[in-house]
């Protein structure tokens, strides 16, 4: 298969994605197709769709060989699942799906067609191989079940972010980080209260505790952004 794009979003490591798309509205990213593509004609009318659906590859997990189970982060770390079962970006074939909501798409001499998007849950540079429009009168399924997934608490933190903290992030990326981090990024085996986690997001390192939930952000430095 070849890499058609790449996404860039504000997550320059994977600490602190999203577990799924769509989770976080305010996350937005920009698909910039790879030269071969660049070609207005591919993209037309899809400027008419409200969502997209995104085939992408897990970059920074790739492997030789695979397991048949995985131990999905949601169960605590220590419950095995079938790999077929889960979204573990540890598969045969590391291949991400993501639904996303499509805000426009902009035309430039440079870059030919540039499609933003929202919802996203990708690494900034994330390899992308195909888009599709998403499609209400087949994709939309009301009656489906999510399996383990519909027994899981729906957890969400008090963010404790102080105002001068707060003040060191551009206005246009506060309600996105404080979302983030209301989801909880740690690993859900990871608990200690002690404990001081980093975050990089948006071109800022963001380091945080977590007590019960409640997440206080202790500091916040602008770093070397190498989002594009």
């Amino acid at each position: 298969m070849k890499i058609i794009a790449k996404i860039y979003t504000d997550f320059p490591e994977k600490f602190g994605i999203p577990r799924q798309s769509g989770l976080i509205e305010e996350l937005e990213g920009r698909i910039v197709f790879e030269k071969e593509y660049r070609n207005k004609d591919a993209v037309r009318g899809l400027e008419d769709f409200s969502h997209i659906w995104l085939l992408w590859e897990f970059s920074k997990a790739v492997r030789d060989g695979w397991s048949a189970t995985v131990r999905p982060p949601l169960l605590g770390g220590n419950t095995r699942m079938g790999v077929f079962a889960t979204r573990s970006p540890f598969r045969p074939n590391s291949i991400g799906l993501s639904c996303l909501k499509l805000k426009r798409i902009e035309y430039t001499e440079e870059d030919g067609p540039v499609i933003y998007v929202s919802g996203v849950d990708m690494m900034s540079g994330t390899p992308v191989y195909d888009i599709k429009p998403y499609l209400p009168y087949a994709d939309c399924r009301p009656d489906a079940t999510g399996g383990f997934t519909d027994e899981l608490p729906k957890r969400e933190l008090a963010v404790n972010m102080p105002e001068e903290l707060l003040e060191k992030v551009s206005k246009d990326k506060r309600e996105a980080l404080l979302k983030v981090l209301a989801t909880d990024p740690r690993p859900s085996y990871q608990n200690s209260p002690e404990r001081l986690y980093g975050m990089s997001f948006a071109g800022y390192e963001v380091g945080f505790t977590v007590d019960k939930d409640i997440l206080t952000v202790e500091n916040i430095e602008i770093i070397e952004s190498n989002i594009d």
